[in-house]
């Protein structure tokens, strides 16, 4: 049973193909496959992004029924904070552990997967009002979803050359961003019209689209389609893990764990999804309780920052690519100042100033956008060897996502802790919680200034 599993998930086994690059010979008859493999690009590519933009439809749902659970009294401010975390540190470890694992998958079977029992727990969860219940399965979905951005990452350095790689890392990397757009405003929408419970349930819907979507649109190799891209194309497949390249795997592996450079990026990336998540996870909820939005509207507000980051995130990797030679570091430095401004404008501004809350959200999203793509995996995925992006990414996932439980543990203490009751009425005081938040946007932007000159170490 255990070999049988093991085996479904293997990498692809190659098929026949000429044995020549596809981009050496110009015959009409390799004209046709060029052809070919440039819909199969385009549709794993796409299928990926989508999919795993489905995949934060069933991690943040969660964040917009925040505050109508604490008003049907079901959990409290720190219970949900709990139960936050338990998606997030269980992510952790499984972004590492998965990291690993997707170097050496069938990206196609191990995404879909993921995404399926995802979407799964999302509708258990509609139909449940145990706080141990929703701590397991949330936690349970952490792992889950820490299947999806390994996969994504590994299938773009199949399929594109390292030329292309950050233009299309950035188009991917937008996936995130279309997610949580769908999540605050239609989930949003389903909580106004049915109830938290319903917003649930819709997410798991959601998630089961995306899932045939993989199976249908995705593929996992070039050589799995019968193409070598380039003459330097390592053919990967399952019967040649046995041998050197299980060698070549666990060489480059270990070179990103002993690199320096990819810890710090680690750390920088840590602080900058704490500020990432205190306005996923409790945004729509602090513009509820400080501000007076309706769920419907607060969700609205928050969704900009999604769109916006779509912009910023796509162009990242086209300005790196085309303006700095693939460095990442200046567009790092500037738009994670730009984070730090936006946090400043949504949480010092006192009195409620919609148009202010907007702004801040487009230089959010903006900021967030360009800084998940480079802090949260390109800068790492550059500097470590080709064949251990899974690995890098690993690396920088765990502590990422490490550092958002802390964030929401503290976060809902916090906000419990200084919330008092006047008239009946809740009265919440974010004073500590707005620096928190702003420190760790701050240090984010101090420890990526440590790997300004990190350079690729490709092993032997």
């Amino acid at each position: 049973m255990l070999k049988q599993l093991i085996n479904f998930y293997k990498v692809s086994s190659p098929r026949p193909c000429n044995g020549e690059a596809l981009s050496s010979s110009g015959s009409q008859h390799l004209h046709s496959d060029a052809r070919r493999l440039k819909y199969l690009k385009w549709s794993t590519f796409l299928s990926a992004t989508f999919g795993y933009g489905m995949y934060y439809v069933c991690r943040l749902s969660m964040n917009v029924v925040r505050k109508p659970i604490v008003e049907e009294g079901v959990f409290s401010e720190t219970q949900l904070g709990i139960i936050g975390s338990c998606l997030f540190f269980v992510y952790a470890v499984g972004k590492l552990t998965n990291g690993f694992l997707a170097d050496r998958s069938n990206v196609r079977r191990f995404m879909s997967t993921g995404l399926l029992c995802s979407a799964l727990i999302n509708l258990c969860l509609g139909f449940t009002s145990s706080f141990y219940a929703f701590a397991l399965l949330w936690g349970l979905n952490g792992w889950f979803q820490s299947m999806g951005a390994a996969s994504g990452v590994v299938s773009l350095t199949r399929w594109y050359s390292s030329k292309e790689r950050g233009t299309f890392y950035g188009f991917w990397s937008a996936s995130h961003n279309l997610g949580e757009a769908l999540t605050f405003i239609s989930i949003a929408l389903l909580v106004s019209w049915m109830g938290w419970r319903y917003g649930m349930i819709g997410a798991g819907i959601i998630g089961i689209l995306g899932f045939f979507m993989m199976l249908v649109f995705m593929r996992d190799t070039p050589q799995s389609q019968g193409f070598l891209l380039n003459k330097n194309s390592s053919s990967v497949d399952s019967h040649s893990l046995s041998g050197k390249q299980t060698e070549d795997f666990n060489k480059a592996q270990k070179a990103v764990l002993k690199n320096p450079a990819i810890w710090i990026l680690a750390l920088s990336s840590a602080f900058m999804y704490i500020s990432r998540y205190a306005v996923n996870s409790w945004g729509v909820f602090y513009l509820e309780a400080q501000k007076g939005y309706s769920t419907l509207d607060a969700s609205f507000i928050i969704s900009i920052s999604s769109i916006c980051g779509i912009i910023g995130t796509v162009f990242s990797g086209i300005i790196s690519d085309k303006m700095f030679s693939g460095s990442r570091n200046i567009p790092a430095l500037v738009f994670g100042l730009m984070n730090v401004i936006a946090l400043c404008l949504f949480l010092l501004v006192p009195g409620v100033h919609f148009w202010i809350d907007v702004l801040a959200m487009v230089l959010f999203g903006l900021g967030i956008g360009v800084l998940i793509c480079f802090l949260g995996g390109l800068m790492a995925v550059d500097i470590a060897p080709r064949n251990a992006s899974g690995a890098a990414l690993g690396v920088v996932g765990i502590a990422s996502y490490i550092g958002a439980g802390l964030q929401d543990v503290m976060s809902g203490i916090l906000i419990e802790g200084q919330k008092t009751v006047q008239n009946g009425v809740d009265v919440y005081d974010f004073t500590y919680i707005n620096w928190f938040w702003i420190g760790s946007a701050l240090l984010s932007v101090l420890f990526a200034l440590f790997v300004w000159n990190a350079k690729s170490k490709e092993v032997d």
